[in-house]
């Protein structure tokens, strides 16, 4: 029997925004049980908060958006990894702007600050959603599925047309312990000639050499921890939108899926569960009224 989790103790850090810019502190605290990770706008009047909850998911361009009334997270993907790969259930995120620190683009950062603060189990038992048949999701040559699975895995194939990227294959059983060492190290991965079109949206305004691994036409400009860091990190994002579904345990495989397809799957898989239990994994009180 797994029995739910959350932190020993308060933890704090400070950076910038990858698509803002802004710089932004964020305090993990611990929860109670059947809290789930919850996101507070410190910044804002009345501090209003969004469950990490895949009904909540309103954006997925280039980052994973969550909103509930005044309340407005994104890039929250790196951060909800690094919760689902080292097994924390319950966590109050408290921000003080709509972004949570990029870090050095991983989500070894937020592994580092969930070891610093510790874990502690908790005496309520942990939800686990359990896939009991295939679910997909397709757009053209872009797909998502999920079997199931006694545990979960994720196989996922990359494709990219730079010279130095190509196709790039990863088959990992995520337990924390892999986690820590194989995917919470790899880095956001992005390219010159995109970073003037996206200013121009209002996003990688806080990009640079330091927090993402950058290719121009040819080469790599940032020192690769990976020979493979791109399908590595395709997979971090995956571990990160899935866990808006709650504890998942299933087989996925994604070949080219990005945050749209992956937070699709999410909602698919809850309302698969919904159906044939009844029951949503990780709402709260406010959001179930």
């Amino acid at each position: 029997m797994q029995y739910q989790t959350t932190l020993a103790e308060e933890v704090t850090y400070t950076g910038i925004g990858l698509h803002s810019g802004l710089n932004v502190t964020i305090v993990l605290q611990p929860a109670a049980a059947d809290t789930g990770i919850v996101f507070v706008r410190a910044d804002l009047a009345g501090r209003p908060s969004v469950t990490a909850f895949a009904a909540n998911v309103t954006n997925t361009m280039r980052a994973t958006t969550l909103e509930n009334g005044a309340a407005k997270v994104f890039t929250i993907e790196h951060l909800m990894a690094a919760f689902s790969g080292m097994g924390v259930d319950n966590c109050l995120v408290t921000m003080t702007a709509p972004e949570p620190p990029v870090a050095d683009g991983s989500a070894l950062t937020f592994v580092r600050l969930i070891q610093q603060a510790g874990i502690i189990e908790l005496t309520a038992k942990r939800q686990i959603l359990k896939v009991a048949a295939e679910q997909t999701v397709r757009v053209a040559d872009k797909f998502i599925t999920i079997l199931p699975y006694d545990g979960l895995r994720i196989t996922f194939t990359s494709i990219n047309a730079h010279p130095l990227l190509g196709v790039q294959f990863g088959d990992y059983e995520i337990t924390p312990e892999l986690f820590c060492r194989e995917i919470a190290p790899a880095r956001t991965i992005g390219f010159m000639n995109e970073v003037a079109a996206l200013q121009a949206q209002g996003l990688a305004r806080g990009g640079s050499l330091e927090n993402v691994v950058v290719y121009d036409e040819k080469d790599v400009l940032t020192p690769l921890r990976f020979s493979d860091e791109l399908v590595r990190h395709k997979i971090l994002d995956v571990v990160g939108d899935m866990a808006l579904a709650g504890c998942v345990q299933g087989h996925i495989i994604a070949v080219k899926s990005g945050h749209a397809l992956n937070t699709v799957l999410a909602k698919q898989v809850l309302a698969a569960h919904k159906r044939e239990s009844g029951g949503i994994l990780w709402m709260s009180n406010k959001e179930a009224e």
